[in-house]
């Protein structure tokens, strides 16, 4: 069986073999795991187990995005806490190995879902109680004493909304090369209208239902996807699950389920925004009335992150199907951001 995209098996072994032992043995296999759009994903199995291999994707890749050491680093940390993480077994900054750096964690057993018709089978109530230990787990992750597990270091919370804003324009005009009407009001909209930092948390940057594993007795079973983490507002992660909400309920019936990034707030059951807001606040004790802007930041971090995309499909630089309809979600995020922020 020939090597998936972007994964030299052979190359891979041999590392681990001089470098940590005892994790892989014999002869190896992998698979990519499909859907994703930004960092890839293996499963690499030996005779008697599977890990998982993530590395940053192929071609243009911005230089503070797809951080591999952030990833590892942060789910190292937070392995003792209660946010469910993979174990790390291993981690390489060798450029050399396989082309890009990488880390090795276990497999662990659960579903991301993604779509609504994964969780239609599951009934309303089911779906209703997988979505409330989303949240609670995101408030489990907010309280988590950052400095107690070594994370003091990890990001500065003072200044981090401008500073997102700041780069979030600057990550734009690396990832973009047409015109997209609005965004530079959008950009103006933030700048704006920062409010001042709250208390500084672990920020996930990306939290979302498929962005963790959940298992047969509906427990979210590990939280996935750090790449975009730090120390930070932690209505930046409300937002941002938020704006995928509003994002697959405002969807054109006809949009391309695959361009969509998850359409699983569709499903029977799933709590509304304003319930999932509601059990936030109530569970963290955080006070939420700056919300608005932090989903016009959301909406502007997701447009910039599905132009990226668009640009890396449009340039052949992405591996996987699901990516012709990126493109045209650019403008509507565009106006939510506008809108809300306003």
């Amino acid at each position: 069986m020939a090597d998936p995209t972007g994964l030299d098996l052979a190359a891979l072994q041999a590392w681990l073999e001089r470098e940590s032992p005892g994790i892989l043995t014999g002869a190896l296999s992998a698979e990519l795991i499909t859907g994703g759009k930004s960092n890839l994903t293996y499963i690499v199995s030996d005779s008697s187990r599977d890990v998982v291999v993530r590395r940053p994707p192929l071609g243009h890749v911005l230089a503070t995005a797809h951080d591999m050491g952030r990833e590892h680093r942060v789910m190292a940390a937070l392995e003792p806490t209660d946010v469910p993480v993979p174990q790390m077994l291993a981690h390489c900054e060798d450029t050399e190995v396989i082309g890009a750096p990488f880390y090795v964690m276990e497999r662990v057993a659960g579903t991301p879902y993604s779509r609504a018709a994964q969780l239609t089978p599951l009934g309303a109530e089911r779906t209703g109680a997988i979505t409330e230990r989303l949240v609670d787990t995101l408030v489990a992750l907010h309280s988590v004493d950052y400095e107690a597990v070594g994370l003091a270091d990890f990001g500065r919370p003072d200044g981090y909304l401008g500073r997102q804003v700041s780069r979030w324009k600057k990550q734009l005009v690396a990832s973009t090369s047409r015109e997209l009407p609005g965004m530079d009001e959008l950009v103006a909209q933030l700048e704006n209208s920062i409010p001042s930092s709250s208390e500084g948390t672990i920020v996930h940057g990306d939290y979302r239902l498929d962005n963790v594993l959940v298992d047969d007795a509906d427990r979210v079973t590990a939280v996935l996807d750090w790449e975009m983490s730090t120390l930070g507002d932690p209505l930046t992660d409300v937002a941002i699950m938020l704006a995928y909400q509003q994002l697959a309920e405002s969807a054109p019936p006809a949009q391309d389920g695959a361009a969509l990034v998850t359409d699983a707030p569709l499903a029977a059951g799933y709590l509304s925004r304003e319930a999932v807001l509601a059990r936030y606040a109530a569970g963290s004790g955080r006070d939420i009335g700056d919300i608005g802007f932090h989903l016009g930041l959301a909406f502007f971090k997701l447009a910039v992150i599905l132009e990226g995309i668009h640009y890396r499909h449009a340039h052949g630089q992405t591996v996987g199907s699901g990516f012709d309809g990126i493109g045209d979600m650019i403008a509507p995020l565009i106006a939510a951001g506008r809108a809300a922020s306003r």
